[in-house]
């Protein structure tokens, strides 16, 4: 294939040519007809989301969204359950206190009687059921059914609900829109069958657990293990990377402790670093262990954070100027379904954030630009490179300036197009 006249950084205006999976050629612009006519806007490198929850996000396509922006009290959170005929199941997510307060059986029965319904936190990290749901699935004897709150127990629960619809094509054409070429799923208990499930996809594919990806802890404070208990743990899966989950102070510190213990390999990571205190960051300089952050989150759930959050840790919500600036390798990644799915709305995040936290626009741009396996490695297009690429419509100063979706023309996994063509 040929793309005659892109922008590429440090080549100018240029044709490239791909074969064989890779770019081939970089050329000065030549008369002539190419494959592609890219209309001087830039040629990119594919964007890589770094933390997604894949088979969730396809999920929602058969979900109600209940969060505070869509049902926005109480009486819209009941009106969403209700929709649909009733004795239907209902799969409702995004939910969170500020909208109707804390959900039990007792409380969703009061809201739908009539139909099963099961309403998954924000976080991703709860189910709540009402009784119809539980007496269906047969989780209503024997006290199995309790108040019908299930932490993080997905995977129990996946064998008594009817099979959910994975519009895994509607994920994969929406991410090539936004120029993203590559997913690494952090599922923290991924089935091996995931992989085949997940190749529906156009994109590239890390899957936390599988292969040579990084292994996924995941640690609640209500269960956390000792330092030495999970340094233990990670002793026993090097020379693999292990990716941690932190969102709170005391995580953080329980996962640094067995990191330098255990000795940090390259591809470590700590997903989120929702609260990093200052006192630990050059700590995390030394490991150099990468932090796969989400700089949108303080925007999407500030009004909650505000009120949520200790006010100790508000000043050390995820980090990202601070972080570089103190030498420690950062990524980015949009958790969805949890948070936006659009990469670009991400990168304005981190270039509007307060606080001394917002970065350039540029280094917004590099936060998706990372190898898949080592995120804070920033890739660029040269001779060699695999040709996943993502073709704009402007220049990338102006592409920089818009920071928009709106941006994107083309993209490529290994020099397939993977967006309709024009």
């Amino acid at each position: 294939m040929l793309i005659t006249d892109v922008e590429i950084e440090g080549y100018g205006r240029v044709d490239v040519r791909l074969g064989g999976g890779r770019v081939v050629g970089i050329g000065r612009r030549r008369a002539g007809r190419g494959d592609v006519d890219g209309r001087g806007g830039a040629l990119l490198v594919g964007l890589h989301d770094h933390h997604v929850h894949l088979a969730a996000l396809a999920a929602e396509a058969a979900s109600v969204r209940v969060g505070p922006a869509e049902s926005g009290d109480r009486d819209g959170l009941v009106r969403a359950l209700r929709s649909g005929p009733p004795g239907e199941w209902v799969r409702a997510v995004g939910c969170h206190e500020s909208v109707a307060g804390e959900l039990d059986r007792w409380v969703l029965d009061g809201f739908a009687p009539d139909r099963p319904v099961r309403v998954q936190h924000r976080s991703g990290a709860l189910w709540m059921w009402n009784s119809a749901a539980l007496r269906a699935a047969g989780l209503d004897g024997g006290g199995d059914g309790g108040d019908g709150r299930f932490w993080r127990e997905d995977e129990r629960l996946r064998g008594f609900t009817p099979p959910v619809r994975l519009d895994l094509r509607g994920v994969g054409a929406r991410a090539a829109a936004y120029g993203i070429t590559g997913f690494t799923n952090a599922d923290p208990h991924p089935s091996q069958d995931l992989p085949e499930l997940l190749s529906l996809l156009p994109q590239r594919l890390v899957v936390m657990g599988i292969g040579d990806a990084p292994v996924k802890f995941l640690l609640d404070d209500a269960t956390l293990p000792t330092p030495g208990e999970l340094a233990a743990s990670v002793a026993a899966v090097r020379p693999r990377p292990v990716a941690v989950h932190c969102v709170t102070r005391v995580q953080l510190l329980v996962t640094l402790l067995p990191l330098e213990e255990a000795g940090p390999v390259a591809g470590d990571r700590i997903e989120h670093g929702a609260v990093i205190p200052a006192e630990t960051m050059p700590w995390l300089a030394r490991l150099g262990v990468t932090v796969v952050t989400q700089p949108h989150f303080p925007r999407e759930r500030g009004r909650e954070y505000a009120t949520e959050v200790d006010p100790d840790d508000q000043a050390h919500l995820y980090r990202c100027r601070s972080l570089t600036d103190a030498g420690i390798p950062l990524a980015a990644g949009n958790d969805a379904p949890y948070g936006s799915a659009d990469p670009w709305a991400v990168m304005r995040a981190a270039v509007e954030r307060s606080g001394g936290e917002a970065v350039d626009r540029r280094a917004a741009l590099d936060l998706f630009a990372g190898e898949p396996q080592r995120p804070s490695q920033v890739r660029r297009l040269a001779v060699g490179s695999v040709a996943d690429l993502c073709l704009l419509h402007v220049p990338l100063k102006e592409a920089l300036d818009l920071m928009s979706a709106d941006v994107v023309r083309a993209t490529f996994v290994g020099g397939r197009r993977i967006t309709p063509p024009e």
